[in-house]
């Protein structure tokens, strides 16, 4: 049977060292996986971090195998080239930093081993992303893990993938599972599934259609019901290999006036785009993290997760099934469509998303590029031509999910590239890049009047906003906290007139690295995020979002870091899923107010220091307020900013 031992501790790490053999006589760093040497240096600003070659390696003794068993290296994510090396030889190569890969290296043990990673995240031209509003951190920064498997067993050399191919579709009220097997060697495949309380409700064999008699569908939040399909490769009626993951089982369509439909119920996505990396940590995150990450999403109430802008961990995936999150994912084809060099790698990148997160229920479509116009005049011939190559490869690989497009504003609501993938999404910023929130409204306007039949939605929006900036006055560009939630009030309104808009994702859930950038005096951030870069804070706008779509009661008095205030008289606001706010100050009632779109405002007399307290039905909340005579300074942004540093930086290269 299959065994999986993971290696993650005991690794020495080797900077810049290219060649192996220059590895002799140096001692290198200890370190444990997950790691990458830019979690400081690729968030401190300047678009100077290090990128280069280094080196990973532990000793390795070789496991106790039988006669026919194979032994694997599975690296789940080395950025951006990663090379396996067994005592001094190369076991084999992979390009793309954001997916699994596996080695064979059976042939090169011996009893005491050497193992080496090279890793690295060098500018290149034919490794995709290399320009994009956001840190490359090298490293190995996922799970490395040996595994073991009998002479005849499910493939682990195709795209990285899990060896079988699982669709689950539904026909009238039934389930239906079908499994193709990928066998290397010889055996029968056997089906077993099992419902969420753990009963066999069905069973079969390789690509036999299996029906689930009224199978209890997935349904996203509402009920996120998972089956269990445990697959056996069978020889001489012996079990020798298995894999077991969770699917479900559910339908959708996209309407261009309806928006997106889920088992027949109109379902609007409203939700948020994510990057994976952390304050200091860089994308060397733990699963804790990783949990915690959708533990702060789920407690939001929103129902969609872009999984921004590459492959994610496999617990990412994982976990938007559990929770119910319907998932666009994608591969990081942003910004540039560098040299024709480059497109294979593009579309291994494709087929390795494919292949590897075929099962999960969680995810609608699959999205070939990102902003792809941003840095050339005009849609170049070979641009476009990979476009649709890696459109209809999304379609020949999966038949059962819709390909997608975030489009540069820039682009034009009538621009070519808008029209290849079978839903279209754009990245529109006006109320912060661009002057005018009301502009949202004329150009969806123009786009649903000459796109009748086209499903659109917004797959980034956002403004900077900084938990220490404040202002009584906010306005566009001056990254206080408070001009980020009125930006986001505005959006929230405007989506609740069109439901036609098959998909809302703010960028972004968290603040991340994007070292290109000099912001807000923090140099190095992307600070559109709900939450703070470290995962800790939830910004006032955070709130805004879950007063739409949390069920649990909740109520927030916003502006709470603007503590020192001035004036005679000072507004409280305050958000509630709550039909009914009442507010005291100092004890004494200000009065119930019934709110407009989760928004309540009071204004307050301020003589001096305040105590206030909004309740809510059963939940409340409390704030404090300090009268100063002179504007507390700390709360201006002096230094200059520049929002589109990284780009202009790429700009100015090319």
């Amino acid at each position: 049977m299959r065994q999986i031992i993971n290696i993650n501790e005991g690794w020495k790490y080797f900077k810049d060292v290219v060649e192996h053999d220059a590895l002799a006589g140096k001692e290198g760093e200890a370190i444990s996986i997950p790691h990458t040497w830019n979690g400081y240096d690729g968030q401190d600003g300047g678009g100077d971090y290090w990128r280069g070659s280094c080196w990973y390696v532990k000793p390795f003794a070789k496991p106790s195998i039988k006669s026919g068993q194979r032994v694997y290296i599975e690296c789940k994510g080395v950025n951006s080239t990663g090379e396996v090396w067994v005592n001094g030889k190369m076991a084999g190569k992979h390009d793309g930093g954001y997916s699994t890969f596996r080695v064979d290296v059976t042939d090169l043990l011996e009893d005491s081993n050497e193992l080496a990673i090279r890793c690295d995240n060098s500018p290149s031209e034919i490794v995709y992303p290399q320009t994009a509003d956001f840190t490359f951190y090298g490293g190995v920064y996922r799970d490395v893990n040996v595994i073991i498997v009998e002479e005849n067993h499910f493939d682990l050399d195709y795209y990285g993938g899990i060896g079988a191919k699982i669709d689950s579709t539904v026909k009238d009220d039934n389930g239906i599972l079908k499994v193709e097997g990928y066998v290397k060697g010889e055996g029968e495949v056997a089906i077993t599934l099992k419902d969420a309380e753990g009963n066999v409700v069905a069973s079969g064999a390789n690509l036999e259609e299996i029906t689930v008699p009224n199978a209890h569908l997935w349904q996203g939040r509402k009920d996120p019901y998972l089956y269990e399909v445990s697959i056996d490769l069978k020889v001489n009626g012996e079990v020798v290999d298995n894999i077991t993951k969770k699917i479900g089982f559910r339908t959708f369509v996209m309407d261009p006036k309806r928006g997106f439909i889920l088992n027949g119920i109109e379902t609007p996505l409203r939700g948020v785009a994510k990057h994976q990396d952390r304050r200091d940590l860089g994308n060397a995150v733990s699963p804790a993290d990783q949990m915690e990450d959708m533990e702060i999403i789920n407690d939001m109430g929103v129902n969609t997760i872009r999984l921004s802008h590459y492959q994610h961990d496999d617990i990412v995936y994982d976990l938007c099934d559990k929770y119910g999150f319907i998932v666009w994912a994608e591969i990081p084809y942003i910004s540039r469509h560098m040299a024709e060099e480059g497109n294979k790698n593009l579309e291994d990148q494709m087929k390795e998303l494919i292949v590897q997160n075929y099962h999960h229920p969680s995810i609608i479509c699959w999205g070939i590029s990102n902003e792809i116009t941003m840095m050339q005049k005009g849609v170049k011939k070979n641009m476009l031509k990979e476009q649709h190559s890696l459109n209809d490869l999304g379609h020949e690989m999966d038949p059962s999910r819709l390909t997608t497009i975030a489009c540069f504003s820039m682009c034009g609501p009538f621009s070519k590239i808008a029209k290849i993938t079978d839903i279209t999404s754009w990245n529109l910023y006006f109320g912060w890049y661009f002057p005018g929130l009301f502009v949202n409204d004329i150009w969806f306007g123009i786009y649903h009047m000459f796109h009748k039949k086209r499903c659109v939605g917004l797959s980034e929006y956002g403004a900077e906003g900084m938990t220490n900036l404040h202002s009584a006055k906010p306005h566009r560009g001056d990254s206080t906290e408070e001009y980020h939630a009125i930006y986001h009030e505005y959006m929230l309104k405007f989506f609740e007139k069109r439901n036609y808009l098959w998909a809302t994702h703010v960028w972004n859930m968290f603040d991340f690295g994007s070292d290109g950038r000099t912001h807000g005096g923090d140099n190095g951030v992307n600070h559109k995020g709900l939450v703070t870069f470290d995962h800790k804070t939830k910004k006032d706008a955070y709130y805004i979002y879950q007063a739409y779509f949390a069920e649990k009661p909740m109520v927030w008095i916003t502006s709470k870091r603007f503590l020192n205030r001035t004036g005679k008289k000072t507004e409280v606001k305050v958000y509630s899923n709550q039909n009914e706010v009442e507010l005291f100050v100092n004890g004494v009632s200000q009065g119930k107010k019934t709110g407009s779109h989760h928004v309540f405002k009071w204004k307050v007399a301020f003589p001096g220091d305040l105590e206030i307290k909004a309740v809510a039905g059963s939940v409340e909340d409390t704030s404090t307020i300090k009268h100063v005579d002179v504007a507390d300074d700390s709360y201006v942004l002096h230094v200059k900013s520049n929002n589109y540093s990284w780009e202009k930086k790429d700009k100015d290269e090319d």
